[in-house]
């Protein structure tokens, strides 16, 4: 009886959740790969969307959602804010830098950005 009243528990929390306003423009995500140069723009007119997840671990991930350009494409990056990469473009932006080169390295849980200079 205990488990079905937290998976009720669980289940409510999760549809409360799904009506939530979004706090960023809905566009298609930014999709980085292994070893390519790409170069963008960073739009810092507005404060970045969040998003907050909760992962099995306990552990709670946070991301910002850059909107960005790519070759004329508005975008979105999700960046976890405990990536290195994200507390640099900040204070690049702080300074008036909006275009960025970034290389990513590795995939999934390796994954690694850098600022190209």
């Amino acid at each position: 009886m205990e488990e079905q009243t937290t998976q009720k528990d669980w289940l409510k929390s999760e549809a409360e959740n799904l009506t939530k306003p979004t706090d960023f423009e809905e566009l298609p995500s930014l999709k980085l790969q292994p070893n390519i140069i790409v170069e963008l723009e960073v739009d810092f007119s507005k404060p970045f969307g969040e998003w907050e997840a909760n992962e099995e671990d306990g552990k709670i991930t946070i991301k910002k959602i850059l909107p960005v350009t790519v070759s004329g494409t508005r975008m979105n990056w999700w960046l976890n804010t405990k990536n290195p990469v994200y507390s640099e473009i900040v204070k690049l932006g702080v300074t008036g830098q909006t275009k960025f080169k970034v290389l990513q390295t590795g995939t999934q849980k390796n994954t690694r950005y850098n600022l190209v200079k």
